[in-house]
């Protein structure tokens, strides 16, 4: 299944700015104590992946027992973080392990980043068609698409 991509539509984020407010939200599970049904937004922009603090409470994780810090910028520069891994699935892919940065706050969306969503997936979006497909990473074994093996 490594080589098939699934395709997602952009989710409207405001209906009164219709077309305006579509972005790539992906539905994923996060699988701890109990599985969590998220959404989260692909962002090209985002360093790392962020996670809201009652996600990661739903999930089993104690806060205290996470040590490793992380700093963030932007609206979060002030806000406590800390380092989760977390296993999650995504559409009919195997299951990958995803770093967090979970934020003591709950002022934040899931936010999927460079590090290390888009390290396990490759993206591509096709924004006038209101839709994204996404495909693991590929392996050396599997050829990138469009590649020629001989």
């Amino acid at each position: 299944m490594t080589g098939t991509a699934e395709r997602y539509p952009f989710v409207e984020r405001d209906p009164s700015l219709g077309m305006a407010s579509l972005a790539p939200i992906l539905p994923l599970t996060l699988v701890g104590v109990q599985p969590v049904a998220v959404s989260g937004l692909l962002d090209t922009g985002a360093t790392v992946n962020v996670l809201p603090y009652r996600i990661g409470e739903q999930l089993g994780a104690v806060w205290d027992q996470q040590k490793t810090p992380v700093t963030l910028s932007g609206n979060l520069a002030s806000c406590e973080v800390r380092a989760l891994l977390v296993s999650a699935v995504v559409g009919g892919f195997p299951a990958v392990r995803l770093a967090f940065a979970w934020a003591k706050t709950d002022a934040v969306s899931v936010l999927l980043g460079q590090v290390n969503f888009f390290m396990e997936f490759d993206v591509c979006f096709y924004r006038s068609r209101a839709c994204f497909e996404l495909r693991p990473k590929q392996t050396a074994a599997s050829p990138a698409p469009g590649t020629m093996t001989q």
